[in-house]
């Protein structure tokens, strides 16, 4: 089921390729193992700001020109930035791979920050954070970070503060450029019905180009975890919860059986026992969803909500309650396989989604430097036990170990 292909140039840049028949859209990224934790104290936002200028000017082009020249022929260019990743990917008709790869490559290493551009990104930023801010569905996932993970750049908000994003000039983009690209810790994914062969070539005639370039960043470790309480009194109407404690990390024997546990609790599946409790029995909520964000040195476990300020007490003990059950009363052997059943299934139909694929071959190559195929991992799901998940529940769900934010209404 994991039909992929692995090759290396010189420099040190991994292309994966994935054959695939009935399609003639070609998906294929450039993804750095670079994100916002890697920002020091005076770079906050810098990764982010570069991913928007990276559009801005190259050494080839201007801005008009990079955002025409895959539009222009009904493709899309598009990127993102992450705690640990940075990614520039793209999606044409195959007979224009070779336009998308070019493009991609020289938004990555032909970047020239020009100053009139980062002015006028920089306002664009700015209302992206007012954006965020004025959405406490958004806002509150930002600030539980900082919570979770007080004093260190985890907790730091993606997009940075108002004061550094105002700050920025091109000397400093140039400088985070230089103290954090690693052509080693580069991956260049693709899928699309096309063999490795033509697409060796086209990458061939682009990346191979440039030097092997090595940097000496190390990652700050992750600090002590304190549990933290909050409240913050905003212009709505309803309240808003967030609740986190930090979980395992990617490498971690018990990050599959977690990902189980998070399903059962609160998936993104109607049959989640918080959506069943809180939305169709008591009617308190809309949507109610726990997640399982997992780090290469660390994870994140959070759950958020929204509910009247009226029920926001009980909201919290129906809450505490159903993470009680997990943690005394250990799953029958019917529930356990429908939730085996219920992932396994979300799994597969997520790999059918081309550029999805694409992205997570990409960030597995940076991070395990492997691919696992689906029926490995639904090997992990299968080997998970009763027992496992109630251990599970006793060691990580600990709600007196657990970082509570509140939005409340003015």
């Amino acid at each position: 089921m994991m039909d992929y292909e692995l090759w290396e140039l010189p420099n040190g840049i991994r292309v994966v390729h994935r054959q695939v028949s009935n399609t003639k859209i070609a998906h294929c990224a450039l993804m750095l193992d670079i994100g916002s934790r890697d920002e020091g104290p005076h770079q906050q936002g810098i990764a982010h700001f570069w991913e928007h200028m990276a559009f801005k000017g190259t050494q080839r082009r201007k801005a008009f020109h990079i955002i025409n020249r895959l539009e222009s022929l009904g493709g899309e260019l598009n990127a993102y930035t992450t705690k640990e990743k940075i990614c520039f990917y793209a999606a044409v008709l195959d007979n224009h791979l070779d336009k998308a790869v070019e493009l991609l490559t020289d938004i990555t290493f032909n970047s020239i920050f020009p100053d009139a551009q980062i002015n006028k990104e920089r306002q664009v930023i700015l209302e992206e954070m007012s954006m965020y801010a004025d959405s406490p569905e958004d806002a509150i996932q930002d600030q539980l970070d900082s919570l979770v993970f007080k004093d260190h750049q985890l907790g730091n908000n993606i997009l940075g503060t108002q004061e550094s994003v105002r700050s920025f000039r091109q000397t400093d983009f140039l400088d985070f450029v230089s103290e954090n690209l690693d052509t080693e810790r580069m991956v260049f994914s693709s899928v699309g019905n096309y063999s490795l062969k033509k697409l060796k070539k086209i990458v061939e005639k682009n990346l191979i180009q440039f030097e092997r370039i090595s940097c000496e960043r190390k990652r700050k470790l992750v600090n002590g975890y304190m549990p933290q309480l909050d409240k913050k009194k905003k212009e709505i109407t309803q309240a808003h919860i967030g609740i986190g404690c930090r979980a395992f990390d990617i490498y971690s024997d018990k990050k599959v059986p977690f990902f189980v546990l998070n399903n059962i609790l609160g998936g993104h599946a109607m049959n989640s026992r918080l959506n069943l409790s809180l939305r169709e029995n008591h009617g308190m909520v809309y949507n109610i969803e726990s997640n399982f964000q997992a780090f290469t040195d660390t994870g994140l476990f959070s759950i958020f909500y929204a509910t009247e300020p009226a029920n926001l007490e009980k909201s919290l003990q129906l809450v505490q309650k159903e993470i009680k059950k997990l943690k005394e009363v250990e799953l029958g052997s019917k529930q356990l396989q429908t939730a085996k059943n219920q992932i396994k299934g979300q799994m597969a139909m997520s790999e059918e989604n081309n550029q999805n694929f694409m992205l997570m071959m990409a960030k597995s190559m940076l991070d395990h430097k492997r691919i696992e195929g689906l029926d490995t991992v639904f090997e992990k799901v299968d080997r998970v036990t009763r027992s496992q998940l109630r251990n599970l529940a006793n060691e990580c769900l600990n709600f007196d170990q657990m970082s509570v934010l509140k939005f409340l209404p003015l």
